[in-house]
């Protein structure tokens, strides 16, 4: 293991947790392990816990280290993802319910899988998934940050930190859907749908419990934004020092500029 698995650097911004790894394999291997150890934490104090994963390449690491964790009870898991594209047929590859399929559900079987239907009525299916959020607390959120500083598809010119909807149909700023292409995700651009399904920034903060996962040379200047901006919805990923209980992960290429 990298280093034994310790950060090369611990630094807190605000309330943000920072810790920084050689490589990535060895962020996304600490970012699983801690989840793990936040789930089994919360199972040891609760019939039942609700989390809220991420999809995206910059989550491989840690899905593939939580899915392998033991003596996880994934029965008493009810678990949920942040966001969706609208316009994509249900077999599409890009969905983000099959990646996280692939990456985790399939894999873990939690005992309750809700999933966004991003080809139903958009508000119809806002208010559905909206009111199984609000059921019961959010324990925790599993994240990562794109390029432009989103958090799940809050992308800066709909990010709203006082947002009143849990979830919200957003049309996807260039930046982040050229960001899909650069992941590898879709071709080109032109194959990106331009609009999605998001929990808003509220829903994400109120997870009692964030494990925020940002590896990459491509997303260095979105954390050095998060770290050093203000805290404005220019870059939505800044609020995340609010938060009581975040911690960032980066590797060294993401973090290169501030070392």
């Amino acid at each position: 293991m990298s280093n034994h698995g310790h950060p090369l650097l611990e630094r807190t911004v605000d309330r943000l947790q920072v810790r920084v790894y050689p490589d990535r394999a060895a962020m996304g291997r600490a970012a699983g392990k801690a989840a793990a150890a936040s789930i089994r934490n919360g199972l040891q104090k609760k019939a039942r816990i609700r989390i809220v994963f991420a999809a995206a390449p910059s989550q491989n690491e840690c899905l593939a280290t939580l899915a392998a964790e033991p003596d996880i009870d994934w029965s008493r898991i009810t678990a949920f993802h942040m966001d969706e594209y609208i316009g994509l047929p249900e077999s599409a590859p890009q969905r983000f319910s099959a990646f996280l399929r692939a990456h985790l559900f399939d894999r873990v079987k939690p005992g309750v899988l809700h999933l966004i239907d991003s080809t139903a009525e958009p508000q119809a299916e806002c208010a559905r998934y909206g009111a199984l959020i609000r059921e019961a607390p959010i324990d925790i959120v599993c994240l990562g940050i794109g390029e432009n500083g989103h958090i799940a598809f809050n992308d800066p010119p709909v990010a709203d930190f006082e947002d009143p909807q849990t979830i919200k149909p957003v049309e996807l700023d260039d930046i982040c859907r050229q960001q899909q292409v650069n992941d590898g995700c879709f071709d080109g651009i032109g194959d990106v749908p331009t609009h999605a399904l998001t929990l808003t920034i509220p829903t994400l903060m109120s997870g009692a419990e964030l494990h925020c996962i940002v590896p990459g040379p491509t997303k260095t200047a979105a954390i050095t934004r998060t770290l050093s901006g203000e805290i404005d919805t220019a870059c939505p990923s800044t609020v995340l020092r609010r938060h009581p209980n975040c911690v960032l992960y980066a590797d060294r290429d993401a973090y290169k500029e501030l070392l």
